[in-house]
């Protein structure tokens, strides 16, 4: 069984920053892609950015020069470093990864986590 676990969110000021976590865990053999989503009220989930086991990322254009996505592979781990937020950054940020369990024959299947309130206040 997988879990994948946020933290970090919270409210905070326009203009301000927040760091998201997110930690992988269970019978894990190979992560290809991290990534963080978001969704709104009314709103459809969207991609907020990811990165894969090559450190390859990529970016919403709303986020682009603003926020940066990172991982740590030993750990399991990638992180959200979100600059200049805006009141249009509010939303549930959800945790995604494209991976492999042991025993799957390395099929890849996507896992999300259960979310991370934001609130940016203006």
């Amino acid at each position: 069984q997988v879990q994948l676990v946020e933290s970090g969110g919270g409210l905070v000021q326009a203009g301000g920053s927040l760091r998201l976590s997110c930690a992988a865990s269970g019978s894990i053999f190979s992560i290809l892609v991290m990534g963080w989503y978001r969704q709104a009220p009314g709103k459809q989930r969207e991609l907020v950015a990811t990165i894969n086991n090559g450190d390859n990322t990529n970016y919403a254009d709303s986020v682009k020069g603003r926020f940066a996505i990172s991982r740590d592979n030993a750990k399991k781990m990638v992180y959200l470093q979100m600059n200049s937020l805006k009141p249009e950054d509010t939303a549930v940020y959800y945790c995604n990864a494209l991976l492999s369990t042991i025993g799957a024959n390395r099929n890849f299947s996507n896992y999300w986590g259960q979310g991370t309130q934001v609130t940016v206040s203006s």
